[in-house]
């Protein structure tokens, strides 16, 4: 497989520490507020990135963080006049409802930074040994940026761009305005925990490098997160993963694209924001994630209720296919009327265009577009008599390939209660003795209660009006 490493900026094919194993770090959500569009965009990307690697034989060890300490977490409880950790497992247990409506797998681990207090203040203390670090005079730490000399080879700027263009925090308890904090000494009324330099809590950078190190190693497969974590979250991460570990952190870095809103950035301050709790409430979850990864994962998209409902008509054609499929699977002979061998090779040629797709750096566009293609293969073979075996064929290759999509799981098989079942067999029975009469009667009842009813060579099929 081949992946876009931001790094150095090309496609590369993927190697891993240990063979058969990858090992995956993806940046979580701060918990103070429901998960908006753009959260879930990297939540649905890795996690087909995930269930792929998983389909094809990897082992895959993957760990997603929960920020559950910071600035607005903190003003948040200061607001509604609750502990910290009210704010923080009130967003945990919202965050796992989006996620759940979005059918994104758990991780192998989802720690949280208030976890691995001991982790983080024993990476600060290597660098301060090593002289990479400070303490300031309040208590403070702070990483010396500019001892780092690989700094912004992630983002491919030099430090003197990145110092112009970022909106920098000026202290004087800095040695340099660039010098970012790994520990921030506690403010009266804070939560804090005790450290070697003061009572305090740990910068947002470190908590990544402490959990990423505690839960994959010093070195890890692949880091991913969205394209707003280049730097300096994801920047600051490698300088001090590297100064204190002594070896690269990670060895590909997978960057997802924005998400705009009818063609604008999306923000607060534009009225453009959307959670995934609003548009689910609208269109359900499963058109989110349908939309989220119908693209190249690199590419920025753009959100807007026409784009939804496409998807919703692209998820209605794939829950089509399946049902028809299981009818005429259900009524289909044993044995074959014709060759079907030429049949089963197409259905394994889409197979195959899916899997070359996802190899291209997770190509989604071009792997549900070979996804439809299999789609109108099985619709033309289910309409002309096919076997048992052509039929179970047909339904594994699709299953599989939307279960690897994460696709086809908000729509359950329908079932008729008892007294409707019993309607249709009387109408059976009536058609057998050509009572039509009776057949139109019973017909036209179902009807108004929204059943309708579809005669065909392989029985009667129904549908909710």
């Amino acid at each position: 497989m081949k992946i876009y490493n931001t790094l150095t900026r090309q496609k590369e094919e993927l190697k891993t520490i240990e063979e058969g194993v990858v090992r995956i770090y993806a940046c979580g959500p701060t918990v103070y507020n429901w998960i908006h569009i753009g959260n879930a965009r990297p939540l649905c990307v890795f996690d087909v990135l995930r269930r792929y690697l998983e389909w094809r034989g990897w082992d895959v060890r993957f760990v997603q963080n929960f920020t559950d300490i910071d600035d607005k977490i903190i003003r948040r409880a200061n607001e509604e006049g609750v502990p910290y950790t009210v704010i923080s497992q009130r967003y945990i247990e919202e965050f796992w409802k989006d996620a759940q409506g979005l059918n994104v797998r758990e991780a192998t681990v989802h720690p949280r930074a208030t976890e691995n207090i001991d982790e983080i203040i024993a990476i600060i203390s290597g660098l301060i040994e090593k002289g990479y670090a400070y303490a300031a005079e309040n208590g403070d730490v702070y990483f010396r940026t500019k001892r780092f000399e690989e700094y912004g080879k992630l983002s491919h700027q030099p430090l003197e761009d990145l110092e112009s263009g970022a909106r920098i925090e000026v202290s004087d308890l800095k040695e340099d305005a660039m010098d970012f904090a790994l520990w921030k000494a506690a403010k009266p009324g804070e939560p804090s925990w005790p450290s070697p330099w003061s009572d305090g809590r740990p910068g947002w950078h470190i908590e990544c490098s402490a959990m990423a190190r505690r839960y994959l190693g010093e070195t890890i497969d692949i880091h991913c997160g969205g394209q707003d974590l280049i730097f300096p979250h994801h920047e600051n991460e490698i300088a001090q993963s590297e100064c204190c570990n002594g070896v690269p952190f990670a060895h590909y870095w997978m960057h997802n694209g924005y998400i705009n809103v009818d063609n604008k950035k999306m923000s607060k301050s534009l009225g453009n924001f959307f959670t995934v709790r609003d548009v689910a409430e609208k269109y359900g979850y499963e058109p989110i994630r349908f939309f989220l990864i119908s693209s190249s994962y690199r590419s920025p998209i753009n959100y807007n209720a026409e784009i939804i409902e496409q998807g919703i008509s692209a998820l209605d054609r794939l829950y089509n296919c399946r049902d028809n499929l299981q009818f005429t699977l259900e009524n289909a002979p044993q044995t074959a009327s014709a060759d079907e061998s030429g049949t089963l090779s197409l259905f394994e040629k889409r197979k195959q265009q899916f899997i070359d797709a996802m190899e291209d750096d997770l190509n989604t566009a071009d792997a549900i577009a070979a996804l439809f293609e299999l789609v109108r293969d099985i619709n033309v073979a289910a309409s002309n008599a096919p076997s048992r075996a052509l039929c179970e064929k047909a339904m594994g290759i699709f299953e599989e390939l939307c279960g690897v999509l994460g696709l086809l799981y908000s729509r359950k098989k329908e079932m008729l209660d008892t007294d409707i079942e019993a309607m249709i067999a009387a109408r059976t029975e009536a058609r057998k003795q050509k009572n039509w009469a009776e057949s139109d009667r019973i017909r036209d009842e179902l009807k108004a209660m929204g059943i309708v009813l579809e005669d065909t060579p392989q029985g009667v099929k129904w549908h909710r009006q």
